[in-house]
């Protein structure tokens, strides 16, 4: 019998945040929102304590970048407008971001995990996916536990980053990525979650649609529109009816997604293709009625493709767009520039140009930046 596959999902606990606090522990259990320029630097007083800046009275354009956990039980999220943040938990303090020290933490536990299961396919600053199938002891029982193995080797994982960054993490264990995603979000924040197939009528089939990572705010309606609100309720659904009203591929893809089927590889090694970062948004949004939204986004997104580059070591010498209409066509454009580039500024300006070759009288419910022709810096 061949052994089981085991594929972790990592994630940091509210990463930016918990960062902040290994520097100022003393805003540790405070309601705490990271976003907004370097105006808002905590001050060193006399005394030796900090003056912090609060969201209360705030004023701009900025937005959250995250929030600690005790800032999230007023509401308070990632991309929300700082003015919105302030008017649900105005006594926050607030604090610039500091991507130099996330990068740096984020190298940190990655080498950690690397020391236990060297199988890593990278997902950004704060998540990792991990193949856990041929890590030693994975695929030992405990008892009458068969997953026994595997959730001690995981526990070692969450032990040792803990040892080298100071930071607490959240790991799924499943038999594949897409189970091993929801499951790292089931027991957050510092949790702990092995299932396998049998787990899913208790543990992911009373979730909501929108918890499967593929699933957006229009996909959602529709389905609730055809009563179909759970991940259960969804799998349980004749496929031939969903290949009806979602085409075949989404509609085949909505089948097995809700079923626990992905056979996705692990991409752990190789040069990159190219590097995205895309945003469905929760409304529609118009080009010119939601101007201001939709710059402010696309700006945000070509600062997380530069930081991404840069992190990783490369510039991109082709900058494409993406957007996807109310209708769900998609549209892509490309420019190619003479000399390969990393910094958010000429990332954005491309973009820019790209986004003035598209009709953009539709609604729009998805846009995303992506950089091509990778080289290393």
């Amino acid at each position: 019998m061949p052994p089981r596959r085991w594929i972790a999902h990592l994630d940091m606990d509210a990463f930016y945040a918990s960062c902040e606090l290994l520097r100022y522990p003393d805003l540790a259990g405070q309601a705490v929102v990271i976003g907004g320029g370097r105006r808002h630097q905590p001050v060193l007083q006399p005394d030796g304590t900090r003056r912090y800046a609060t969201l209360a009275g705030y004023a701009g354009r900025g937005v959250v970048t995250t929030a600690t956990y005790a800032a999230r039980d007023f509401g308070v999220h990632s991309g929300m407008g700082l003015m919105k943040a302030a008017a649900l938990a105005p006594q926050a303090v607030l604090l610039p971001v500091d991507f130099e020290q996330y990068r740096r933490y984020s190298r940190g536990f990655k080498a950690a995990v690397a020391e236990v299961a060297p199988l890593i396919e990278d997902r950004g600053i704060d998540e990792i996916y991990i193949d856990l199938s041929d890590v030693p002891g994975a695929q030992d029982s405990v008892g009458h536990d068969a997953a026994g193995g595997v959730r001690a080797v995981a526990q070692e994982i969450r032990n040792t980053v803990r040892r080298a960054t100071g930071l607490t993490c959240s790991i799924g264990v499943t038999p594949n990525k897409l189970l091993a995603k929801l499951a790292s979000e089931l027991d957050k924040p510092d949790g702990l979650t092995v299932l396998t197939h049998a787990d899913l009528p208790t543990r992911i089939w009373p979730l909501a649609v929108r918890k499967l990572n593929g699933i957006g705010p229009k996909a959602g309606a529709k389905l609730a529109a055809l009563g179909l609100n759970t991940i259960g309720q969804l799998a349980q659904c004749d496929a031939a009816l969903l290949r009806a009203h979602f085409g075949r591929a989404y509609g085949r893809w909505l089948h097995e997604a809700a079923n626990g089927i992905d056979d996705r590889p692990l991409v752990t090694h190789g040069e990159p293709v190219s590097m995205s970062r895309e945003t469905t948004f929760d409304r529609d949004l118009h080009a010119v009625r939601d101007r201001a939204e939709l710059t402010r986004i696309f700006t945000e997104l070509a600062s997380q493709v530069a930081t991404d580059l840069q992190r990783k070591g490369y510039a991109g010498r082709t900058i494409g767009i993406k957007l996807r209409f109310d209708d769900f066509k998609t549209v892509t454009r490309d420019l190619t520039l003479p000399q390969a580039v990393a910094d958010a500024a000429a990332i954005r300006q491309a973009a820019g140009q790209c986004l003035k070759r598209v009709d953009l009288s539709r609604r729009l419910r998805l846009l995303g930046v992506r950089a091509g022709g990778l080289v290393r810096l």
